[in-house]
């Protein structure tokens, strides 16, 4: 196997591997969101017992959802390391070209090679741009440096706070941001190593079985809860 050959491998292991990591991500996300967005749950859960246990899956959801996006965008060698090496293998042109003749081998029809390395180098510019946003010098670099903070901080290295489910300086406004750039991206980077792969329909499957479980929950002091009871009722005074 030459060297290219070797880079394409690496780029398609680093790729399944972001795509791993993102749906557990996806998982993580959509279970969360109506717990921490659901008004009607809220009043289900109440203020009772089973609250206070609500909240603590509440709060678990989401580190473990911010922990697999930072997996993916990890500095460490052993990572997928979404900007140190995903991103320089997409700029090499070698690589579009060996994927491409890779993929034009499986037709037969003139000029297909060169369509197949035009088709290939669009998504991986576009898979370019979504990185260098949050690359040194990005515009939204600040945004992936303030998660990163909250994951080796708060999430990684040290127990999650009781009273918040965010850094005191990251936003859910940004994560959420941060959120749906990886949705765009790891479909796009799939292409490019010629996997079809829709994350919005896992992410609607998902919805669709988290909007099952949270129908159930409730709080002891919600009727239809099994430890449920009624209040006792107050005899009207004799005046």
């Amino acid at each position: 196997m030459d060297t290219d050959d070797l880079k394409v491998s690496a780029l398609k292991t680093a790729v399944r591997a972001a795509q791993n990591e993102f749906d557990m991500a996806i998982t993580f996300h959509e279970i969360w969101k109506p717990a921490a967005y659901d008004k009607e749950l809220h009043a289900r859960m109440g203020n009772s017992f089973a609250t206070n246990a609500f909240h603590v899956v509440r709060a678990a959801l989401r580190r473990e959802m911010l922990l697999a996006l930072m997996r993916i965008w990890d500095t460490n060698p052993k990572s997928v390391r979404m900007e140190r090496h995903i991103g320089p293998l997409l700029r090499n042109q070698q690589i579009i070209d060996a994927l491409a003749e890779e993929r034009a081998d499986r037709w037969d029809w003139p000029g297909v090679k060169e369509q197949m390395r035009l088709d290939i180098a669009k998504y991986a510019n576009e898979a370019l741009a979504i990185i260098d946003i949050y690359s040194k010098g990005g515009s939204d670099n600040a945004i992936l440096q303030k998660i990163r903070t909250l994951r080796h901080e708060h999430l990684a290295h040290h127990q999650l706070r009781s009273t918040t489910e965010k850094g005191p300086d990251t936003t859910d406004a940004e994560i959420e941001s941060f959120f749906q750039s990886n949705l765009k991206l790891i479909p796009i980077l799939l292409h490019v190593i010629g996997a079809g792969y829709s994350t919005e329909e896992s992410a609607e499957i998902h919805r669709r079985y988290t909007k099952l479980f949270w129908a159930s929950m409730k709080g002891e002091r919600t009727r239809g809860h099994p430890d449920y009871r009624e209040p006792p009722s107050i005899a009207p005074q004799i005046t």
